[in-house]
C-alpha cells in the first residue's frame, strides 16, 4: 500500500485560522473562463453535507478530449487531473488551509496530488536528468513552483486548486493531479477521494468528506 505524508494545503501565507478577515481575503481560484462557476451538487460525483451547508464534488479529467485545456498529455503519464469543487452555502467562510485531500483508490492506497516537480520527474527521461519513480512529498497550495518544464509550471499556475478559503454562498474550484501509476487500466473503480480537516469561521472541523467515483463512473455509462 502506497501512504504518502500529510497533505497539508498551505503555501506560506502564514494565514491565521481564527482571523475572519484574513479568510475574506484569501485567494480565489485561478479563473479559466468568464462563466460563473458550477456549485458542486451539479456533478454526479459529491458528497453534500446539508447541516454544514458545504457541497464537495469531484470530477476527474480521464480522457484526452476532457484534458484538452492542459498544454501536458497528463493521462499518457498516468497522472490524471481531477477537478475539485466546494460550494459553501453558509453564512460564513470555511478554511481549506490545514485540508488534507486524498485519492483513496479500490485497494486502500492513499495518494497524494503531485507537485509540478513529480509530474516533471515522470515527464523527462533517464539520460535527460530525470529521476524517475514514483513522485514524493505533499502538495501544498500556490508555491513558487521550482519545475524548469513551462508547460507544466504554466498548467499549474492557471489551473490548479488555489482557494484556502470559500466564502460565504460562493464556489471555488480547480485541479488537484494524482499519480495513477500502478492502480491497472480503471483506476476509478472503487476508488474515492476524501477531504479532512475543513474549518469553519470559528475554528471547528467539518465531518469529513469523502466523494466515491463510482458515482461519476455510473453517470458516464449512463
Amino acid at each position: 500500500m502506497r501512504s504518502r505524508p500529510h497533505n497539508l494545503l498551505r503555501r506560506g501565507f502564514g494565514l491565521l485560522l481564527g482571523a475572519l478577515a484574513a479568510l475574506l481575503i484569501a485567494p480565489a481560484l485561478h479563473a479559466t473562463d468568464s462563466a460563473p462557476e458550477k456549485a458542486a451538487t451539479s456533478y454526479p460525483a459529491v458528497d453534500v453535507h446539508a447541516k454544514e451547508q458545504v457541497a464537495i464534488a469531484a470530477e476527474p479529467c480521464d480522457t484526452e478530449k476532457k484534458c484538452r485545456m492542459f498544454q501536458v498529455n497528463y493521462l499518457k503519464y498516468d497522472f490524471m487531473p481531477i477537478r475539485i469543487v466546494v460550494t459553501n452555502n453558509g453564512d460564513r467562510p470555511i478554511s481549506l488551509r490545514d485540508a488534507r485531500i486524498y485519492f483513496i483508490s479500490a485497494a486502500g492506497d492513499r495518494i497524494l496530488a503531485a507537485e509540478p516537480e513529480d509530474v516533471e520527474r515522470r515527464l523527462k527521461p533517464p539520460d535527460a536528468g530525470g529521476l524517475g519513480g514514483i513522485p514524493i512529498g505533499p502538495i501544498h497550495i500556490h508555491p513558487k513552483h521550482g519545475a524548469s518544464d513551462k508547460k507544466v509550471e504554466q498548467d499549474f499556475d492557471r489551473f490548479e486548486y488555489a482557494a484556502l478559503a470559500v466564502e460565504p454562498h460562493t464556489t471555488r474550484a480547480g485541479f488537484l493531479f494524482y499519480d495513477m501509476q500502478g492502480l491497472g487500466n480503471d483506476p476509478l473503480h472503487g476508488a474515492k477521494l476524501t477531504l479532512r480537516e475543513l474549518r469553519n469561521a470559528d475554528g471547528n472541523e467539518l465531518f469529513y468528506f469523502e466523494i466515491p467515483f463510482d458515482e461519476y463512473l455510473n453517470a458516464q455509462r449512463h
